[in-house]
Protein backbone atom coordinates (compact mmCIF):
# COMPACT_ATOMS: atom_id res chain seq x y z
CA UNK A 1 0.00 0.00 0.00
CA UNK A 2 1.68 3.41 -0.81
CA UNK A 3 1.13 5.53 2.04
CA UNK A 4 3.37 8.70 3.15
CA UNK A 5 5.06 10.54 6.26
CA UNK A 6 3.67 13.48 7.56
CA UNK A 7 4.53 14.95 10.53
CA UNK A 8 1.74 17.04 10.77
CA UNK A 9 0.79 14.67 13.16
CA UNK A 10 -0.69 15.53 16.76
CA UNK A 11 2.52 14.69 19.04
CA UNK A 12 4.86 15.52 17.04
CA UNK A 13 5.21 11.87 15.69
CA UNK A 14 5.26 10.82 11.61
CA UNK A 15 2.01 9.55 10.65
CA UNK A 16 1.05 7.27 7.79
CA UNK A 17 -1.41 8.99 5.91
CA UNK A 18 -2.41 7.50 2.20
CA UNK A 19 -0.39 8.40 -1.01
CA UNK A 20 -2.11 11.20 -3.31
CA UNK A 21 -1.81 9.66 -6.74
CA UNK A 22 -3.04 11.43 -9.72
CA UNK A 23 -5.97 10.25 -11.79
CA UNK A 24 -5.66 9.70 -15.62
CA UNK A 25 -8.04 7.55 -17.09
CA UNK A 26 -11.30 9.26 -18.44
CA UNK A 27 -13.35 6.14 -16.89
CA UNK A 28 -11.89 7.20 -13.80
CA UNK A 29 -13.23 10.65 -14.25
CA UNK A 30 -16.62 9.95 -15.84
CA UNK A 31 -17.37 7.54 -12.64
CA UNK A 32 -16.56 10.66 -10.14
CA UNK A 33 -18.82 12.83 -12.50
CA UNK A 34 -21.68 11.03 -11.63
CA UNK A 35 -21.11 10.82 -7.93
CA UNK A 36 -21.30 13.56 -5.51
CA UNK A 37 -20.16 16.81 -6.16
CA UNK A 38 -19.86 20.30 -4.31
CA UNK A 39 -19.57 23.50 -6.00
CA UNK A 40 -17.37 26.10 -4.85
CA UNK A 41 -16.84 29.83 -6.15
CA UNK A 42 -13.27 28.38 -7.36
CA UNK A 43 -14.21 25.27 -8.74
CA UNK A 44 -16.62 22.36 -8.60
CA UNK A 45 -15.33 19.32 -6.04
CA UNK A 46 -16.83 15.59 -7.63
CA UNK A 47 -16.12 12.88 -5.27
CA UNK A 48 -16.90 8.76 -5.53
CA UNK A 49 -16.10 5.94 -3.15
CA UNK A 50 -14.09 3.64 -4.95
CA UNK A 51 -15.48 -0.01 -5.33
CA UNK A 52 -13.41 -2.42 -3.32
CA UNK A 53 -13.31 -4.77 -6.21
CA UNK A 54 -11.08 -2.41 -8.32
CA UNK A 55 -7.66 -2.96 -8.65
CA UNK A 56 -5.93 0.45 -6.88
CA UNK A 57 -4.63 0.31 -3.37
CA UNK A 58 -8.17 0.28 -0.91
CA UNK A 59 -6.83 3.38 0.90
CA UNK A 60 -5.34 5.64 -1.80
CA UNK A 61 -6.72 8.84 -2.38
CA UNK A 62 -6.66 9.56 -6.21
CA UNK A 63 -6.94 13.28 -7.47
CA UNK A 64 -8.03 14.73 -11.30
CA UNK A 65 -7.84 17.87 -12.65
CA UNK A 66 -9.99 19.33 -15.32
CA UNK A 67 -10.42 22.89 -16.59
CA UNK A 68 -12.15 23.26 -20.00
CA UNK A 69 -11.43 25.69 -23.00
CA UNK A 70 -14.05 28.16 -21.42
CA UNK A 71 -10.81 29.00 -19.01
CA UNK A 72 -9.16 30.45 -21.88
CA UNK A 73 -6.63 29.23 -23.70
CA UNK A 74 -3.65 26.74 -23.15
CA UNK A 75 -1.68 29.20 -20.96
CA UNK A 76 -4.92 29.96 -18.69
CA UNK A 77 -5.95 26.51 -18.54
CA UNK A 78 -2.32 25.17 -16.98
CA UNK A 79 -2.50 28.24 -14.69
CA UNK A 80 -5.90 26.86 -13.15
CA UNK A 81 -4.65 23.61 -13.44
CA UNK A 82 -1.52 24.76 -11.33
CA UNK A 83 -3.60 25.88 -8.79
CA UNK A 84 -5.80 23.28 -7.82
CA UNK A 85 -2.99 20.53 -7.79
CA UNK A 86 -1.44 22.85 -5.32
CA UNK A 87 -5.05 23.02 -3.27
CA UNK A 88 -4.90 19.50 -3.21
CA UNK A 89 -1.55 18.92 -2.19
CA UNK A 90 -2.26 21.26 0.81
CA UNK A 91 -5.87 20.02 1.67
CA UNK A 92 -6.44 16.66 0.48
CA UNK A 93 -3.82 14.30 2.09
CA UNK A 94 -5.13 15.56 5.62
CA UNK A 95 -8.91 15.91 4.86
CA UNK A 96 -9.69 13.57 1.97
CA UNK A 97 -10.63 10.01 2.98
CA UNK A 98 -8.34 7.10 1.51
CA UNK A 99 -10.56 4.61 -0.92
CA UNK A 100 -12.00 7.43 -2.77
CA UNK A 101 -11.28 9.38 -5.91
CA UNK A 102 -12.01 13.48 -6.24
CA UNK A 103 -12.06 15.56 -9.10
CA UNK A 104 -11.30 19.49 -9.18
CA UNK A 105 -13.03 21.45 -11.76
CA UNK A 106 -12.06 24.90 -12.96
CA UNK A 107 -14.57 27.60 -13.10
CA UNK A 108 -14.07 30.29 -15.71
CA UNK A 109 -13.16 33.69 -14.77
CA UNK A 110 -12.78 32.32 -11.09
CA UNK A 111 -10.07 29.33 -10.68
CA UNK A 112 -6.97 31.87 -11.52
CA UNK A 113 -8.22 34.83 -10.20
CA UNK A 114 -9.68 33.94 -6.83
CA UNK A 115 -7.65 34.35 -3.91
CA UNK A 116 -5.38 31.54 -2.68
CA UNK A 117 -7.08 31.38 0.91
CA UNK A 118 -10.23 31.89 0.10
CA UNK A 119 -9.66 28.72 -2.33
CA UNK A 120 -7.79 26.50 0.35
CA UNK A 121 -10.57 27.51 2.99
CA UNK A 122 -13.40 26.45 -0.03
CA UNK A 123 -11.63 23.27 -0.43
CA UNK A 124 -12.03 22.81 3.10
CA UNK A 125 -15.46 22.99 3.24
CA UNK A 126 -16.01 20.81 0.11
CA UNK A 127 -14.80 17.89 1.54
CA UNK A 128 -16.76 18.46 4.65
CA UNK A 129 -19.89 18.22 2.87
CA UNK A 130 -19.03 15.86 0.30
CA UNK A 131 -18.39 13.63 3.54
CA UNK A 132 -21.44 14.22 5.46
CA UNK A 133 -24.50 12.48 6.48
CA UNK A 134 -26.66 14.70 4.60
CA UNK A 135 -24.33 14.03 1.16
CA UNK A 136 -24.60 10.26 1.12
CA UNK A 137 -28.21 11.16 0.87
CA UNK A 138 -27.74 12.87 -2.14
CA UNK A 139 -26.23 10.35 -3.87
CA UNK A 140 -27.98 10.12 -7.34
CA UNK A 141 -28.43 7.78 -10.32
CA UNK A 142 -26.21 8.77 -13.56
CA UNK A 143 -27.47 11.55 -15.47
CA UNK A 144 -29.42 11.37 -18.58
CA UNK A 145 -28.05 13.00 -21.67
CA UNK A 146 -29.65 13.79 -24.97
CA UNK A 147 -32.98 13.85 -26.17
CA UNK A 148 -35.64 11.11 -24.60
CA UNK A 149 -38.60 11.43 -22.06
CA UNK A 150 -37.74 11.09 -19.14
CA UNK A 151 -38.99 7.31 -17.23
CA UNK A 152 -42.36 8.08 -15.41
CA UNK A 153 -42.58 11.45 -17.19
CA UNK A 154 -44.79 12.90 -20.23
CA UNK A 155 -44.43 11.46 -23.03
Amino acid sequence: MAEALTADAPGGDAARVPAMTTLTRRADFLRAASARRQGTAGFLLQARRRDPAEQVAPQAIRVGYTCSRKLGNAVARNRAKRRLRELARQVIPAQGQGGWDYVLVGRPEATATRDFSEMLSDLKHALVRVHSDTARLSDRAPRRRGKGAAPGGKP
